[in-house]
């Protein structure tokens, strides 16, 4: 062949290989839903376009084979007549090297590319039946290169080709947003989805130091009245201590019960779920999902309870923290006219005790609510009261989901003895 023969092949070759880069990334963007929809609506080539993006991995595979081919080629009959006119010398190598360098990055990685982006639907309609005939054609050619290529390559493989992988799948999404297709919420979302994989129970449970349970012997009116003072419908019954989990009493059974019936929670408790804090959030989604169970117990390696997990803990790592109507946020430190003083129950130990010039020796907590909890030796429910360093502090009000204290009332003590003494003068 003439010099001008083999360049015009080459030529084509790397047309052949655009289009198919271009092919390439418009079946990347087409939807399943979309394609059905115009298939219904009788548009041209959407037909084809249904069966492609039905099995998207194998044409997919199939074009990534195909531009190969093309820009191997092409860079071969390039160096045919590099060295038919230079000689095999290091220059001919070069200038054939750099040059389809040049034109594979610009003719058939970055134009195509963009504007199959950019136009996904009309070139996937336009090329849906040269597509399907080339499936059809040289299907079973690709499929015999992926599995050679499985068996070469150690670990298992990928039985549909190693073309999409969950960090590609991310870097689509953080393009989306940086186009303004996806919000930054929906990005986080969808981020989230992915870990949700990666996350196992020990990480979104409520740990058993802010459990709230109730004694097997306690009475239906005393368990009924925990629920409604904490805000949890859902509540652990323990036998002798919390590591002995006998069952959960639910306040829906609670209400059911005759106000004159006397019994006690191991009567009307349900059987309590188990679960390892080891094991994948996702998995136990759908454990709970098809159980139809909301809350089940963690158990760490040694038998011993490690807290609770619910549906909506595994949710929130989804969607983000639910709160409901009645949370608002208040201002860390609220003077009352009384004198004293409404707190964040997450305000620091240390601003505590600035804030009423006393020193507290407990070393073991950072919040005000920890230190409360840690006065009354369990989880502090509104109305709970304990005396710390001289300070009164009472619980009050709860938020979020969790029902976590959200205030905590502090004065002196010595204020509050005057304030009693008084009353009683009076």
């Amino acid at each position: 062949m003439s010099t001008a023969s083999l360049l015009g092949t080459a030529a084509a070759l790397v047309v052949v290989a655009g289009l198919s880069a271009m092919t390439d990334a418009a079946l990347s963007r087409i939807s399943p839903a979309r394609a059905a929809e115009l298939a219904r609506e009788g548009v041209r080539g959407a037909a084809g376009l249904q069966v492609i993006a039905a099995d998207r991995p194998r044409y997919i595979n199939l074009l990534l084979l195909l531009r190969l081919a093309c820009e191997i080629g092409a860079t071969t009959l390039v160096a045919l007549t590099t060295f038919g006119a230079w000689g095999t010398g290091w220059a001919a190598a070069l200038t054939t090297v750099g040059s389809m360098i040049v034109v594979s990055y610009v003719v058939v990685g970055v134009g195509p590319r963009t504007i199959g982006v950019q136009h996904a639907y009309p070139v996937a309609l336009f090329s849906s039946g040269l597509v399907k005939f080339l499936g059809n054609a040289l299907g079973p050619l690709t499929r015999l290169l992926i599995l050679v290529g499985n068996a070469v390559t150690p670990g298992k493989g990928f039985r549909e080709g190693p073309f999409a992988t969950e960090t590609e799948l991310r870097e689509l999404v953080d393009i989306a947003e940086q186009r303004g297709e996806v919000e930054h919420g929906e990005r986080q979302m969808i981020h989230s989805v992915f870990q949700l994989g990666d996350t196992i129970v020990r990480e979104v449970m409520v740990p058993r130091t802010e459990m709230v349970w109730i004694e097997a012997d306690k009475t239906a009116a005393q368990a009924r009245a925990l629920a409604l003072r904490s805000g949890f419908s859902r509540i652990p019954v323990v036998g002798e201590d919390v590591d002995d989990i006998l069952g959960v009493v639910y306040l829906k059974d609670l209400i059911r019960l005759p106000s004159e019936r006397d019994v006690v929670c191991r009567e009307v408790m349900r059987a309590a779920t188990f679960v390892p804090e080891s094991k994948p959030v996702d998995d136990l989604l759908r454990e709970m999902q098809a159980a139809r169970v909301h809350i089940a117990v963690v158990v760490d390696e040694y038998g011993g309870t490690a807290g609770l997990v619910t549906i909506e803990d595994i949710l929130e790592e989804i969607v983000g923290e639910i709160t409901d109507e009645y949370d608002v946020e208040r201002a860390p430190v609220q003077h009352l006219p009384d004198g004293s003083v409404r707190v964040s129950a997450r305000l620091s130990v240390e601003d505590l005790e600035e804030l009423f010039g006393v020193e507290i020796a407990e070393e073991n907590v950072e919040t005000v609510s920890g230190l409360l909890a840690q006065a009354l030796g369990k989880v502090p429910i509104p109305g709970a009261e304990a005396v710390v360093a001289g300070l009164s502090l009472t619980a009050e009000g709860t938020t979020g989901r969790r029902n976590r204290i959200d205030t905590v009332l502090v004065r002196r003590v010595e204020e509050s003895a005057e304030a009693e003494e008084e009353g009683t003068d009076a």
